[in-house]
């Protein structure tokens, strides 16, 4: 006996008397784009700060000494416990925040904003040297030399700012081109080797900054050449007046004007991978430098091209510190360790302009707000070191993250279609 239409064998729905079953409709879009976003690298990045935070105050209240004596009696008297870990928690945190934000406790709303000032400072420097590393990420170029660069640009910039008397404005933006160039130079040689020789630019930046930072210690200890006249410490004359970045605020605050520098740089960047055609061959070349060799990209200029931008934005961080901070003459500890922390803000901002500024700011947050916690709360410093590796370990481990939070893998619900390499270019 032959299958009815209406049967199951026929295709149609059981006791259904119309015709065949219409196809279940797709979810909306608008699922997919909140399962992007929820998952997406922005919420990814916030995530992980947010977890680092909450390792940090879990490590703060385990270093504790009330909680841990608290802790003695805990199935006796278990609110005393909670109760510590909750005043030592929020203490150090609130001494981060007061110490880098607003100081709640100041006398008037000038001296409350000091912090905030001192985070900007403290990030001017991180924003440059993020920027110039993020710009050699996004050429597939991993510059670990920002030690280097920038020792080598203090060196070039302080040289220029004390050695020659010169009218204000033209003394300073000479001192800044230097210490520019002076980065350029350092990274352009990176950029070089790993073009003609195909050298490694890891272990190429890693032995320039030692021959930078025993380069510029020699000529510290030289005189003639960088230490003061007459001096046996191994330190430089200090600036003149007209080589210095003025104050933005005042001199009762820390803030200079190499904030406004840092700003331009980060507009500049993202004009040059956004808008620039030089920008797409940095980001092609990243994406896959083979498809860009045959796509009519010169490769090896590319590399040679991106290092000495990324040297001279990196060096950009040395003339901060040398013409900003330190106007009394500079020493070899003059990196204060930026060059590796830069590392850290590049990754933070997924390489991108504006998001190495926030994150830039943020790290430049820690920074103040460390002494604070250390002074009021007595907090050892290094546990804001260790939430700043946190953070760089959850940022290297997006999926660690999602287990965390439960959090949807970006794109897994979409069909995956091929990729030309200029879409490529254009996601990235």
């Amino acid at each position: 006996m032959a299958a009815s239409p209406q049967s199951p064998a026929g295709g149609a729905g059981r006791g259904s008397g119309s015709g065949p079953a219409s196809p279940v409709a797709p979810p909306p879009r608008s699922n997919q784009i909140l399962r992007d976003l929820a998952g997406g690298s922005v919420v990814i990045s916030i995530l992980a700060v947010v977890l680092a935070l909450i390792v940090g105050g879990i490590l703060i209240a385990l270093t504790d000494e009330n909680v841990q004596a608290a802790s003695g009696y805990f199935f006796s008297r278990p609110a005393d416990t909670i109760n510590a870990v909750w005043v030592s928690v929020s203490g150090a945190y609130s001494a981060l925040f007061q110490g880098s934000v607003y100081n709640f406790g100041a006398l008037d709303f000038a001296k409350g904003i000091k912090p905030l000032t001192d985070t900007l400072t403290f990030a001017t420097p991180l924003i440059v040297a993020g920027l110039g590393v993020g710009l050699a990420f996004r050429a597939g170029m991993f510059n670990i030399g920002g030690q280097g660069q920038m020792l080598i640009a203090a060196a070039a910039a302080g040289w220029v700012g004390y050695s020659f008397p010169l009218p204000y404005g033209i003394h300073l933006i000479l001192a800044v081109l230097a210490g520019i160039a002076g980065g350029a130079l350092w990274g352009g040689i990176v950029g070089l080797l790993k073009a003609r020789t195909g050298a490694h630019e890891v272990i190429v930046t890693i032995m320039l900054n030692y021959v930078a930072v025993y380069l510029v210690s020699y000529m510290l200890r030289t005189p003639g050449l960088l230490q003061a006249p007459g001096s046996n410490n191994p330190k430089t004359p200090a600036m003149l007046p007209t080589a210095v970045y003025p104050d933005l605020l005042g001199p009762g605050y820390n803030l200079h004007a190499g904030l406004l520098v840092s700003i331009a740089a980060t507009v500049f960047v993202w004009w040059l991978l956004s808008r620039s055609s030089l920008g797409f061959k940095f980001r092609a070349v990243g994406v896959n430098p083979n498809a860009a060799r045959v796509a009519g990209i010169d490769v090896k200029r590319s590399y040679v091209t991106v290092m000495l931008i990324s040297g001279g934005l990196i060096g950009l961080a040395g003339v901060a510190q040398v013409l900003g901070t330190v106007t009394t003459g500079f020493s070899s500890g003059i990196d204060a360790g930026i060059g590796f922390d830069a590392i850290t803000v590049a990754l933070l901002g997924r390489s991108r302009p504006w998001g190495i500024f926030v994150a830039g700011i943020l790290f430049g947050a820690f920074k103040a707000g460390g002494f604070s916690m250390q002074a009021g709360q007595g907090i050892p410093v290094d546990i804001v070191l260790v939430v700043q590796s946190l953070i760089v370990l959850f940022i290297a481990a997006p999926p660690l993250v999602r287990a965390v939070f439960h959090l949807p893998t970006p794109g897994v619900a979409r069909k995956k279609k091929p990729v030309t390499l200029a879409k490529a270019v254009a996601a990235k």
